[in-house]
């Protein structure tokens, strides 16, 4: 597998939907990927990428960024709130606002800085206790505090209990995004993208399937 059949699956679950591909955005997971794997992938021509932690995007894409154009860098992991600045400079896009302290934050680096990256809403859709984002019955409050504070919030994210159905909850995702008056929709991973498509996603995250399985870092 690699980019060039993950982009014919794209078109493929597109077109069975009904769908335009040019409307799905692929983010390329490259958290722990070895730089030369990234490296060949934007040789490939690919540009949108995702990383869970800001230390090890800050490590790795300054260079990238310097080297080639238009990359455009999506933060798909857990952010402490005291990272928060430093993800505003790194990140063109953040999917994982999960609470009212980060908002908060959001709202006030907004307002020092003149600017703030496009924000996804984590939504906990199987009211996992170990995972984070905002319960179903808490989102559409917490959508209109945060549309409250003046944050670019384009649409909701979440990430299905592994053990579940991930259509149900692709489809709790698109039902509470469409009562909220939200475009856009961050679902589906490697295993089950094609399915995300088919519930409306606009932007999946695929890693392994694309540059092989993760190298995890020595500790």
């Amino acid at each position: 597998m690699g980019l060039t059949d993950i982009r014919s699956r794209i078109a493929a679950a597109a077109r069975d939907a009904g769908r335009a591909s040019e409307d799905i955005t692929l983010i390329a997971v490259s958290k722990v990927q070895p730089n030369e794997r990234v490296d060949a992938v934007l040789r490939e021509g690919h540009r949108s990428f995702g990383e869970n932690r800001v230390q090890e995007a800050a490590g790795k894409w300054p260079d990238f960024r310097a080297r080639f154009d238009g990359i455009d860098l999506h933060l798909i992991g857990p952010l402490q709130t005291n990272k928060a600045r430093q993800a505003f400079e790194l990140f063109d896009a953040i999917h994982t606002l999960d609470r009212p302290k980060l908002a908060k934050t959001f709202a006030r680096l907004a307002q020092e800085t003149g600017h703030c990256p496009p924000l996804f809403i984590q939504v906990n859709t199987g009211e996992e206790p170990q995972k984070a984002g905002i319960a179903p019955d808490a989102t559409d409050a917490f959508v209109k505090d945060c549309l409250a504070l003046d944050l670019p919030v384009h649409g909701l994210m979440c990430i299905p209990p592994a053990e579940e159905t991930p259509s149900l909850h692709f489809a709790l995702l698109r039902k509470l995004a469409e009562r909220n008056g939200l475009k856009q929709l961050s679902m589906g991973m490697s295993a089950d993208f094609e399915q995300a498509i088919a519930f409306g996603a606009t932007h999946i995250r695929v890693g392994s399937a694309i540059f092989g399985e993760r190298e995890t870092p020595e500790t």
